[in-house]
């Protein structure tokens, strides 16, 4: 949960962590991991509070700019189902394993091994 005090961030900020927190909402998530997701997708991209004394204020525009390129190519893999496709399938978690296998709609994944998942999804390719 986010802790501390939201005085050093701009109504811009806080309108978008009030959006992404509805969003994730939406989706399920508690609570509490919305409002805590909302807030490090804002300090992400600004780098935190952007009012008097706060750390977005040292943060370069270019390093912004790149945050939240960032975030948007992540959020768009996300919607697509992907899971960083550049990454070796062995590397990635068991649950990574499990959305690509669901994905694929390999069947019996739910009872199978970390090396059964990577496997089955080597075929699948």
């Amino acid at each position: 949960m986010p802790s501390g005090s939201k005085d050093k961030y701009t109504v811009a900020q806080k309108r978008k962590a009030a959006a992404i927190e509805a969003s994730y909402q939406e989706r399920g998530v508690p609570t509490d991991e919305a409002r805590a997701r909302a807030w490090a997708t804002v300090n992400k991209q600004s780098g935190g509070g952007e009012r008097v004394g706060g750390s977005g204020r040292s943060t370069s525009p270019r390093a912004k700019a790149e945050a939240r390129q960032d975030s948007a190519r992540q959020a768009a893999s996300t919607r697509r189902g992907e899971v960083r496709p550049d990454r070796p399938l062995e590397s990635r978690s068991k649950q990574e394993l499990l959305h690509l296998a669901r994905a694929r709609q390999i069947t019996g994944r739910s009872s199978m091994r970390k090396a059964e998942l990577v496997s089955a999804l080597k075929k699948a390719s």
